[in-house]
C-alpha cells in the first residue's frame, strides 16, 4: 500500500472514485512472485526483455542500460484491472458524465484514471461487486 497523489485525467480518460475492485488471486500472486524474484529469475521468465536489454547495451552502452533496467525494476506496479466507481470528471464531449457509475480497467486505488474506451456504464440495480466481475 502506498499514499499517492490523485491521478490527473488526460483527454478521453475518466477520473473515477472507486467503490469496488476485483482481486484476481492467480494473476496478482504471479506478479507479486515475479517482483520478489531474483534478476536471473526475471530474465528467465521474460526472454524477449533480455533481447531488448542486449540491443540497448549495443546502442546506449552498458552503464546506461544497467541504470535504465534498475530504474524500471524499482518502479512500483499498481495491481488490479477491474474497478467500479462513480465518474468524478470526464471530457465535456464524453458519453460518460460525472455521477454515473462505471466499470473500468482501473487498478486497486481510491481514485482511478481509466480510458473511456475501456469503461462501461453499470446498469441500474447491478451491485458494484457483480459489475466488477463482468
Amino acid at each position: 500500500m502506498a499514499e499517492v497523489p490523485c491521478p490527473r485525467r488526460g483527454a478521453n480518460y475518466l477520473l473515477i472514485e472507486s467503490s469496488a475492485s476485483l482481486v484476481s488471486l492467480g494473476t496478482e500472486k504471479m506478479l507479486l512472485d515475479f517482483g520478489k524474484g531474483s534478476l536471473l529469475a526475471k530474465a528467465r521468465s521474460q526472454p524477449d526483455k533480455v533481447v531488448e536489454v542486449l540491443r540497448k547495451v549495443k546502442t546506449d552502452g552498458l552503464m546506461t542500460t544497467v541504470d535504465a533496467v534498475r530504474s524500471k525494476l524499482d518502479q512500483p506496479l499498481a495491481l488490479g484491472y477491474s474497478n467500479v466507481g462513480r465518474v468524478v470528471e470526464s471530457d465535456s464531449t464524453s458519453r460518460f458524465q460525472p455521477g454515473q457509475w462505471v466499470v473500468s480497467n482501473g487498478p486497486h486505488a481510491e481514485m482511478v484514471c481509466a480510458p473511456e474506451t475501456l469503461s462501461a456504464l453499470v446498469p441500474d440495480g447491478v451491485p458494484d461487486e457483480t459489475a466488477a466481475r463482468r
